[in-house]
């Protein structure tokens, strides 16, 4: 404590923490008491590792060395000075903690710094780091048996690879060598990559450059059954529902007919008799949390399969137990796609993704050479089954997802109720939107302005959440899975302070 002013800092930190306390009997003050000294103790880390560079220089570097795309997808006003993390909670450089809700765009899932995924992760860099594919050695095919017995069959053929961007590309490959045919369908408001071949496939202006990316490429109409031209009061598979009314009977979805017939025009007008693929996010993430018709995909599937082609499913963000009911957003639907592609939750923040494919269509792939360095890595291997055991065996995620995720939209549906630019609550499991309005009436997106200053004052006392949709629209909800429903309790007084704050500067 003499030699260290931080260790000065984090006792008093503990002592107003514990004094803080209201006295309980039992259990419930002791798990009180660890909760705090728990937290207090990582903040001292916090403190007496905040050395090194200062924000000045930090900037300065960004300014000079940092390509200015970076900076340009900046979120927020200022600059937020992420420093250390620990499960859903991040510290900032000044030692301030933030409640994380968007978990490196839905991709730390299990915590950051998890210590189960971190010791696997020190033991496989103790023992190697990297050989490649051409040699033969056991966390690859640990890894690929163990994520193979989490799909169904005939899904049991894996490719690894690094991001959500090369699965995808290589998956557009895959579907058009097998195939035979070239074009590909997908959704507007969708994202699928940066890469120049996903590019095309990703169907968001903000995202494309004025040079030529992959054709072949067709957008057809989004199901979105809050903004799009059609839906009602029980189209979606979720807990909550739209404020939009419909009079279809029980099993029945006029929305869904609609949609289809408009796929069924895009086959008519706009692609070949003979196509390629079809993509589809489960549910749209950069979209906006975006859900279809509950029986839109059976439909879907069936049609391209008519016209020889392949269904993608792309599980970048909804894979891995996010939703809550399954382990797969394409199993809430009731279909098996062709080919599934996964990444950002695999590795917890680990670059690693994976395209899985039946054996059919990974012999039509093997046609040729197809390379990738650091596919498979040893090192990504053993966080992803790492990753794969604690959501699975110890900590019960998916069910966790379930569990506070349904609790967080009911919740958040109540605020709906209470706010006027608060269009729709949606999601599954802790997959979740939050779409902001104008006007109820009319649905016309609130305005970027608006929407900064309610997401800089979430930022402001201490909750961090993402934004998406075609129009910035939308605040997302995409958290490690660990958290829980006090952290949900603290969100929600956080976002109804937010919205009430903007309410009363208007």
């Amino acid at each position: 404590v003499k030699r260290d002013k931080y260790s000065i800092t984090s006792l008093l930190y503990i002592v107003v923490s514990l004094k803080s306390l209201q006295p309980s009997t039992g259990s419930c003050y002791l798990q009180q008491l660890s909760t705090h000294f728990a937290h207090s103790c990582l903040l001292s880390c916090v403190f007496m590792s905040i050395q090194g560079m200062s924000k000045e220089h930090i900037m300065e570097i960004r300014s000079k060395n940092i390509n200015p795309m970076t900076s340009k997808i900046t979120y927020y006003k200022k600059p937020v000075f992420i420093h250390q993390g620990h499960m859903q909670w991040l510290w900032d450089m000044d030692g301030r903690r933030y409640l994380d809700l968007f978990a490196g765009v839905a991709t730390v899932a299990v915590g950051h710094c998890h210590p189960k995924v971190t010791a696997a992760v020190e033991k496989q860099l103790k023992k190697l780091w990297h050989t490649t594919n051409i040699y033969v050695n056991a966390p690859l095919h640990e890894y690929c048996e163990k994520l193979a017995s989490h799909l169904p069959d005939p899904l049991k053929v894996i490719y690894l690879t690094n991001s959500g961007s090369e699965a995808n590309d290589l998956a557009m490959l895959m579907a058009r060598i097998h195939t035979g045919n070239y074009d590909i369908i997908t959704f507007r408001g969708s994202y699928h990559g940066g890469s120049q071949q996903t590019m095309g496939l990703t169907s968001q202006s903000s995202y494309k450059y004025p040079i030529a990316t992959s054709s072949g490429c067709t957008h057809t109409m989004c199901p979105d059954v809050f903004r799009g031209p059609w839906g009602g009061s029980h189209c979606r598979d979720s807990p909550v529902q739209t404020i939009r009314q419909c009079s279809c009977a029980q099993g029945q979805c006029m929305a869904n007919e609609q949609y289809i017939g408009q796929l069924k025009e895009t086959f008519a007008a706009s692609v070949p008799s003979r196509v390629a693929g079809f993509f589809g996010e489960p549910i749209q993430g950069m979209g906006g949390a975006v859900q279809y018709p509950k029986n839109y995909f059976k439909e879907a599937y069936k049609l391209v399969r008519e016209k020889g082609g392949v269904c993608i499913a792309d599980e970048v963000q909804t894979g891995f137990g996010r939703t809550g009911t399954h382990f797969w957003g394409f199993q809430g639907y009731g279909i098996l796609p062709d080919i599934v592609t996964m990444a950002k939750g695999i590795g917890n923040g680990f670059p690693m993704a994976a395209v899985v494919t039946t054996p059919e269509i990974a012999a039509s792939f093997a046609k040729a050479y197809h390379f990738n360095t650091f596919g498979g890595n040893s090192v990504a291997c053993a966080v992803g089954s790492a990753v794969l055991d604690v959501r699975i065996k110890e900590d019960g995620l998916q069910q966790n997802c379930h569990h506070v995720g349904t609790y967080l939209m009911t919740e958040l549906a109540k605020l709906r109720d209470k706010h006027k630019i608060i269009g729709d609550v949606r999601g599954k499991g802790l997959q979740i939107g939050v779409e902001m309005v104008k006007d109820k009436t009319s649905r016309e997106p609130l305005c970027p302005q608006a929407m900064m200053e309610i997401f800089e004052d979430v930022k402001d006392m201490g909750v961090l959440i993402g934004k998406g949709g075609l129009y910035g629209q939308t605040f997302r909800i995409q958290p490690p899975m660990c958290i829980t429903t006090a952290d949900v309790d603290f969100f929600l007084a956080v976002f109804d302070k937010a919205i009430h704050n903007y309410m009363d500067r208007q």
